[in-house]
């Protein structure tokens, strides 16, 4: 499998970029005429800075408006043709794209179309060059890939020949079924992108909203193996128009896009085994069990100050770990319960998370088959593995550098001991629990910028998918959620991207300086005696406005009883169109934004209480630390 990406799909010159583009892995690039122009150098200069990073250039794009126009118009498109095909020799470059015209003056006309592209591809041959036909899919007369094709076909001349792109052909709906038929030898390139679904002009969809296949929601899939089908074993590259990337990392776009790729290869690989498509080993997606704990990284005071928080829910603080400063806070049975560790070491990367950014939920670990398994198809994929030095008796636990700067650790049934192994009980403090059951969902916080990148990420080492993206309406603008949910609900990841530090998940970005876990949602099987038991504890409780339940009252027809139970404990309440109901219920605001939810499911409601979220993020900002005050 050959990779290539244009350089229109990152930002920065044409240097930075192709540094990038080099160090993601990617075999070749396609040079986006823009890109060179404005470079200062030489075509000459231009190609062996390429070369010198190990990459070739796999296409030099665009042509345009080329087919099908009048004279003189037409004498002056080949004249403009000659000018590119000197500058490809200077390059080092033997294909070109030229797409569909959409100047009013062309003609249109397939017969006239392919005897302009059949004298074409007679100038490039002697120069030992190639064109690619590429069908835009606002062409004025060629729109879709069938009729480039017909072009082609006619034109009849083995220096020319298809590109396909997929963002043209899904946009307009058409049945990739129709590549299937045409000789994989005829596609000269294949450039592939995905979008989201949203009903705009074409032109300025493709221009602003692309992203890598499997970060939007067009079948990439299913067009990638019509062209397996083919026998084409040529490049696939990425195209990619979208404002975020342009103003991103171009090193961690990149890295998006190879992993964007590969995973999509993968794929297509698994959905047609008969197809002999190159792609690197690797694992299956791997179907995630369950979370089996979430370590925090602290100081002594603040861990005891957490503590004091996780006993006020229903935790004890069940073993410490044999070497390290490091405890093991639980609630439910060993082996099915919910397991939380506070790292207080002074130095191992705990330390260093603290240190950035106070105290933090910095590592995940997940109950997964094999573990082995796991790390191998994120390493595939281009994660970084994680180690640390271990002490005697300490379990080699496999994980991963998490995208925000994190760390994901994987479980199996070999180290489903490591509680026996690594920890002793500590002298009996437990309490009644509260009756939470396990976790039902981890809400990481981000940058909005970065939401692409963290699901591509989970999405490709996980069997586990994307939610529909909600908005998230936050008193002082906009956050945008997605949920990437494995089979069974037993992951569960809400991901909210902040457009402005002055939302809560905003000031919770800026002040624990970086991308981070927010909040950890745990289930209960009855909200209601969970909410009893919490009272026991001491459980400080988030308090909602009583504006709230007089229209909730209202708006879902609730007897006043139940309405009133929901006030008195502050419950937030939520039902979908077939009935299914959730529950909520809230801690305030801990240190700079992170908090504890409480939730119960019934019916088989799927969301997360996206319309509690303005009533819930008010009363949170009522009780957060005002800017510039000192941490207690």
């Amino acid at each position: 499998m050959k990779t290539s990406i244009a350089t229109v799909s990152i930002s920065g010159d044409l240097r930075e970029k192709l540094a990038a583009i080099a160090a993601a892995g990617f075999d070749g690039v396609e040079i986006f005429e823009n890109d060179f122009l404005a470079f200062d150098g030489s075509p000459a200069e231009v190609g062996r800075m390429v070369r010198d990073h190990g990459l070739e250039i796999t296409l030099f794009q665009p042509f345009r408006d080329f087919e099908g126009l009048p004279e003189p118009q037409r004498s002056r498109a080949f004249d403009r043709a000659e000018r590119k095909f000197d500058l490809m020799q200077e390059l080092g470059t033997d294909l070109i794209l030229v797409c569909s015209s959409v100047s009013q003056a062309a003609l249109g006309g397939i017969d006239r179309a392919a005897a302009d592209f059949r004298e074409l591809g007679e100038r490039a041959a002697k120069r030992g060059l190639r064109v690619g036909y590429e069908a835009l899919a606002w062409g004025r007369h060629v729109s879709d890939h069938r009729d480039a094709w017909e072009i082609v076909r006619r034109a009849d001349h083995p220096n020319v020949g298809l590109i396909l792109d997929s963002f043209h052909t899904l946009a307009r709906k058409i049945d990739v079924g129709s590549i299937r038929s045409i000789p994989g030898d005829r596609i000269f390139i294949v450039q592939l992108a995905d979008a989201p679904l949203i009903e705009m002009d074409l032109l300025y969809w493709s221009r602003h909203f692309r992203n890598m296949p499997g970060e939007g929601d067009l079948p990439v899939v299913d067009f990638m193996r019509a062209v397996a089908a083919t026998g084409y074993d040529g490049p696939i590259s990425l195209e990619i128009f979208n404002d975020q990337f342009r103003g991103g990392s171009p090193k961690s776009i990149s890295i998006d896009g190879r992993r964007s790729l590969v995973n999509l290869m993968d794929q297509v690989r698994r959905a047609e085994p008969a197809l002999q498509i190159r792609v690197p080993d690797m694992p299956d997606r791997i179907a995630v069990e369950g979370v089996e704990f979430i370590e925090f990284a602290a100081n002594e005071q603040e861990a005891a100050e957490l503590g004091r928080s996780l006993a006020s829910i229903g935790f004890s603080a069940a073993a410490k770990h044999h070497t390290k400063d490091v405890t093991l806070w639980r609630q439910g049975p060993a082996g099915a319960g919910i397991n939380l560790v506070v790292n207080t070491e002074h130095e191992g990367f705990a330390h260093s998370s603290y240190l950035i950014h106070g105290t933090n939920a910095y590592a995940v670990g997940l109950r997964v088959s094999d573990a082995a398994a796991t790390v191998a198809r994120a390493r595939a994929l281009g994660a970084e593995t994680f180690e640390q030095k271990r002490g005697p008796g300490e379990l080699p636990i496999p994980a991963i550098r998490g995208v925000g700067g994190g760390v994901i650790y994987f479980i199996d049934g070999a180290l489903a001991n490591v509680w026996d192994v690594e920890f002793e009980p500590v002298a009996s403090t437990a309490v009644a629990d509260a009756g939470l059951t396990r976790i039902d969902h981890v809400a990481q916080t981000m940058n909005y910028e970065e939401m692409l990148t963290w699901i591509l990420f989970y999405t490709s080492i996980f069997r586990a998918a994307k939610a529909p993206m909600v908005d998230v309406v936050d008193p002082a603008g906009l956050v945008r959620s997605q949920a990437i949910e494995g089979e069974g609900g037993a992951l569960r990841l809400t991901l909210n991207g902040a457009e402005n530090r002055r939302t809560l998940a905003g000031h919770f970005i800026a002040e624990s300086f970086g991308s981070s876990v927010q909040h950890l949602a745990f289930a209960t099987n009855d909200i209601f005696a969970s909410s009893a038991r919490l009272d026991v504890l001491g459980f400080s409780r988030l308090e909602i406005t009583p504006n709230y339940y007089d229209d909730l009252e209202a708006r879902f027809g609730l007897e006043p009883d139940f309405a009133d139970r929901l006030k008195a404990a502050n419950i937030l309440y939520d039902r979908d169109a077939t009935g299914g109901e959730y529950f909520q219920l809230y801690s305030p605001a801990i240190g700079e934004g992170f908090f504890f939810e409480i939730v119960e499911r019934r019916g088989g409601y799927g969301g997360y209480g996206a319309p509690n979220a303005p009533f819930r993020i008010a009363a949170q900002k009522r009780h957060i630390r005002p800017a510039g005050m000192p941490r207690v």
